[in-house]
């Protein structure tokens, strides 16, 4: 190695932390994906309010995290560090406070500052009390100044969240079948919060293409494009390609009946065995079609023409890639694939025990209602509740989704196995299972992922290691996408 090489190589590394990726997830999940959690779930109304009452609402507004401390047996709080926390076998974590407010009858009553749980801080993360000590600092508060952190002290143990390899969400996928009767499926995971639905598309013999998601089985996919609103044959052929598909007009000639979109929504409600009268049939589906039907272009009814467009852009790739103009897509491909670091887990986590907190908080609302009484904000929120099931996910492993393994004990055998362990990627796909494409090396590692450090025996090629000088990007917003987007000449639908 010339001397170039060798003074750029240990410039890198004395500048880059191997984990910078991990510890910006988890900044970014704190400062922007804490926040659209809390605003998912923004208003609360009990089934059961106080008689004297129209209307009763408790809104959950703004979310912030304070530095770690520590509440002593006398109640005193004070600032706690991970030298600490390690030999009192206690948790490294900070307060998480909501600002919420009760709002009768439309007017705003009652605002008050609520700690809703604790939070476990990643090592020299943004409020991690070390991430702006230097060497000095760090030798003062009896840690290593080598140490990378990207962990978390949970009852004394250090653990890590092993990043997770997975299928990139709301990329649409066409591959090649050997079973069902469709010779081509195409299949797409739409993932907005809380939603991750899966949408399938075949053609069957028959040459109609059909698309499958979340209580729609098998509908003709123009039929769902009329219900969104493209109502012309004509308008449709032309948004999918300028050439005439000849497949696209076996596909139109069987939803010829189809004349207004109320058609082709009864249509899709009688199929999916919505039974009602006819208003509340429709109703129905149009509720399943905005909440459901590609959650991540919206999930309000103004969307449903971006969604036309889209599904129209689908069906022109499951064309070419069926005509051989395209080639059939490769999962193991990294463009496809997306890793989830401790900020997309942690997301996971507590989207789902926050709900359970709020079902919690309405539970005991209704209850002390019944009594006659009119409760306190303060009184029905359980903070206990919220932290004790984080504190068990990340000290057992079990995740939410089922899960098992995702947050483990830290190997410290020797530096370099600490090292490799907080650079591990896990694939989701079963060890017993032989999926010998997913297990071999792909061309598009290099540089991403460790070519030789994987175990021998039934998780090898499934547990990865990344690379020494991989980084991983963050997701972008999509305003200044779009903003940059629109500078190059994009047009936006209406």
């Amino acid at each position: 190695m010339d001397e170039t090489s060798k003074i750029l190589i240990q410039k890198y590394f004395q500048e880059q932390s191997i984990i910078t990726s991990d510890i910006e997830s988890f900044n970014n999940f704190v400062d922007v994906e804490l926040q659209k959690i809390v605003n998912e779930n923004k208003d609360i109304e009990p089934t059961i309010i106080p008689p004297n009452v129209e209307t009763y609402k408790i809104r959950f507004d703004k979310i912030w995290i304070t530095k770690p401390e520590i509440t002593e047996a006398d109640g005193s709080k004070r600032d706690i560090f991970p030298s600490e926390a390690r030999l009192r076998k206690i948790t490294y974590a900070a307060p998480m406070f909501v600002e919420v407010s009760a709002h009768i009858n439309g007017t705003k009553r009652e605002s008050v500052k609520v700690q809703i749980g604790n939070l476990p801080i990643m090592l020299k993360s943004k409020y991690c009390h070390l991430g702006k000590l230097d060497n000095e600092g760090l030798i003062e508060q009896g840690e290593d100044p080598y140490d990378p952190g990207g962990y978390f002290i949970i009852n004394g143990s250090e653990k890590v969240l092993v990043k997770i390899e997975d299928l990139a969400p709301n990329r649409f996928l066409v591959e090649k079948t050997t079973t069902g009767p469709s010779e081509y499926v195409g299949k797409l995971f739409s993932e907005s919060g809380s939603f991750k639905i899966p949408h399938t598309i075949e053609r069957m013999k028959n040459g109609i293409i059909y698309l499958s998601f979340t209580r729609i089985k098998r509908i003709p996919i123009v039929i769902i494009i009329k219900a969104l609103g493209i109502m012309k044959d004509e308008e449709i052929m032309r948004t999918i390609s300028e050439k005439n598909y000849d497949e696209m007009i076996v596909n139109l000639y069987e939803c010829i009946d189809i004349k207004t979109w109320e058609d082709a929504i009864d249509y899709i409600a009688k199929k999916s065995g919505i039974t009602q009268s006819k208003d509340i049939r429709i109703e129905r589906t149009k509720e399943i079609i905005d909440k459901y039907l590609l959650p991540h272009i919206g999930v309000e009814e103004k969307y449903r023409l971006q969604k036309a467009h889209n599904l129209c852009k689908v069906i022109k790739k499951f064309i070419k890639v069926s005509r051989k103009e395209l080639p059939v897509d490769d999962k193991d491909h990294y463009m496809n694939k997306k890793v989830k670091m401790s900020g997309d887990l942690l997301e996971d986590l507590i989207r789902v025990n926050l709900n359970i907190l709020i079902n919690d908080l309405l539970y005991n609302f209704q209850r002390i209602v019944k009594r006659g009484k009119f409760p306190s904000i303060k009184v029905i929120i359980r903070e206990k509740l919220l932290t004790s099931r984080i504190y068990s996910s990340m000290a057992t492993g079990n995740w939410v989704g089922g899960r098992k393994g995702v947050s483990q004990r830290i190997q410290r055998l020797n530096f370099l196995d600490m090292m490799s362990h907080l650079q591990r990627v896990v694939s989701p796909l079963s060890a017993t299972q032989e999926n010998f494409e997913a297990r071999e090396l792909h061309s598009t590692h290099l540089g991403r992922l460790c070519p030789v450090e994987t175990p021998e025996g039934t998780n090898i090629g499934l547990k990865k290691n990344l690379a020494l000088i991989s980084s991983i990007s963050q997701d972008s917003k999509e305003e200044e996408t779009i903003k940059s987007l629109k500078s190059l000449g994009l047009k936006v639908l209406k």
